[in-house]
């Protein structure tokens, strides 16, 4: 039977509650401001001496939760041997994509086409390829990288809900990440065709690129747009997008591509730019 907090998430008002929740944390009033980090910097121990900036010099509490670290605080491994972790967080799950199917957690799958959008193609590129799903905690640095060189092929907002996408919801919702919304973004490099998805979640304000800017979220349709040959061709490590609140990302990789670190299980901890797995 599902927890309180589960109901509690399926009877509150997603995206309301998110665009409300998005307007305190993008004011500039200095009290306001600084209550919110304060107090955020309290209740989740953020470790601010990785930080490029103080705490009283964010212009809001978007500007620090999105907020850069010091040069040298993430070194990258070699690219040219690895798959490197987008983000700093925890591994949710990770392992091959079977029979088109994604694990959730115990017992919950969702299909690559669901997690693309229906893109049926792309999905079936990725069958019997590897995935990793990370999540995102409040404390954690909020800024998504490449895991590989890649040139953007296309970008895809697909509109859903809002769940919270931490380990209890995981267990819980059917089809999460393939149910909230999020945004797809699909690369080509040496190692073949592989995705990014970024994934939205309860309170999440908005998701950014480097290459589009902010995106529209809480919008009604889907936007895709295809790019350019060499329109965007971003390196192995660089800063591809970031969560203004939340959450989580999502890696898809083409079959023989793509060796998880022996070891690496749901629940372990990574940081941006470390190995994660191997190139085959």
């Amino acid at each position: 039977m599902a927890s309180p907090f589960i109901w509690l998430q399926h009877a509150l008002p997603h995206h309301p509650l998110s665009r409300s929740v998005g307007k305190l944390a993008a004011s500039e009033t200095p009290w306001l401001r600084d209550l919110l980090i304060r107090r955020f910097i309290a209740a989740y121990d953020v470790d601010m001496t990785e930080a490029a900036r103080s705490p009283g010099q964010f212009r809001s509490f978007n500007d620090f939760f999105t907020r850069e670290l010091k040069p040298g605080t993430r070194p990258l491994a070699d690219a040219e041997r690895h798959v490197l972790s987008p983000a700093d967080g925890a591994v949710s799950q990770i392992g091959r994509i079977e029979g088109g199917r994604i694990l959730q957690a115990k017992g919950r799958e969702f299909t690559a086409a669901q997690l693309l959008g229906g893109d049926e193609a792309a999905a079936r590129r990725f069958d019997g390829g590897s995935f990793a799903t990370i999540y995102l905690s409040p404390r954690d640095y909020h800024r998504v990288h490449m895991p590989a060189t890649g040139e953007l092929l296309s970008t895809t907002y697909l509109p859903g809900d809002l769940f919270s996408v931490n380990g209890v919801t995981a267990e819980n919702v059917e089809g999460l990440f393939a149910r909230n919304e999020r945004l797809v973004s699909l690369f080509t490099g040496s190692h073949g065709q592989f995705a990014s998805v970024m994934v939205g979640a309860m309170i999440v304000a908005g998701i950014e690129t480097v290459f589009g800017g902010p995106v529209e979220t809480h919008a009604p349709e889907r936007v895709h747009d295809r790019f350019a040959r060499g329109e965007h061709v971003l390196e192995a490590g660089a800063e591809m997008g970031r969560f203004v609140l939340g959450s989580t990302v999502v890696l898809l990789f083409e079959p023989g591509r793509a060796r998880w670190r022996r070891g690496l299980a749901p629940g372990d901890s990574v940081r941006m730019g470390e190995a994660i797995g191997d190139w085959i």
